[in-house]
């Protein structure tokens, strides 16, 4: 980076070399930002490659579940699409069904069938929401973690304009390029992870609305094939 020309002196700096030259704080800052980026991107690639495999075994396992003719069938066939967030609700229903059938020869209890079904509801939403917490940590905390930086970097470069004796650009800017590098490595940190977040939520939600769509339909094929 090169900064304005003072008095005839180019003053050259290079990023590589204001990280090397900073303080135990401000390296510590940078370190701290980089382990929350490395993070925050594992679990964006992480989440990305789970969401693709899911929607997809979604659309597969509801061509199936709609073309088969009893639940049975169903379950036989859902083997196949274990990456389904469906499939795990159609487990817990099918194990009520299965239970009710056991017990009493027909499908006698909505309710329950209905309270499993949302207890599967839940479980998956649960696993698709895993590891968001740290997304959204991150794109808090990270822009005040580097505004921190920023102000330390500030501190620095006012004592060495103290240090200096004069408003000389070679005793202030140092501190300011430190403060600018704290400023730039919290925004890169805070900004992918808050858009994924954003992105990724609206995602878990339109997986909960298939899933009480899929509740739905999965009552309906139990109350045609079960009830007396």
């Amino acid at each position: 980076m090169i900064l304005p020309q003072m008095g005839g002196i180019f003053l050259q700096l290079s990023i590589w070399e204001l990280v090397k030259s900073s303080g135990p704080l401000p390296k510590a800052i940078m370190l701290l930002l980089l382990i929350f980026s490395l993070f925050s991107w594992a679990v964006i690639f992480s989440k990305w490659n789970l969401f693709r495999q899911a929607s997809a075994a979604n659309r597969q396992f509801l061509r199936a579940f709609r073309k088969a003719a009893g639940l049975e069938a169903v379950a036989l066939a859902s083997e196949q699409f274990r990456a389904s967030p469906l499939v795990a609700v159609f487990d817990y229903g099918y194990s009520e069904v299965d239970r009710q059938l056991k017990a009493r020869g027909s499908v006698t209890s909505k309710v329950a069938l209905e309270r499993t079904l949302q207890l599967g509801m839940s479980q998956e939403v649960a696993k698709l929401e895993r590891n968001m917490s740290l997304l959204a940590t991150t794109a808090t905390v990270s822009p005040f973690i580097g505004l921190f930086g920023t102000v330390w970097g500030i501190i620095d470069a006012f004592q060495g304009l103290g240090s200096a004796g004069s408003a000389s650009l070679r005793a202030v800017a140092p501190g300011i390029s430190e403060a600018l590098i704290t400023t730039a490595l919290g925004l890169a940190a805070a900004i992918p992870a808050s858009i994924f977040y954003n992105w990724f939520g609206s995602s878990i939600r339109e997986f909960g609305a298939r899933m009480e769509d899929f509740a739905l339909e999965f009552m309906n094929l139990a109350e045609r094939n079960f009830e007396d």
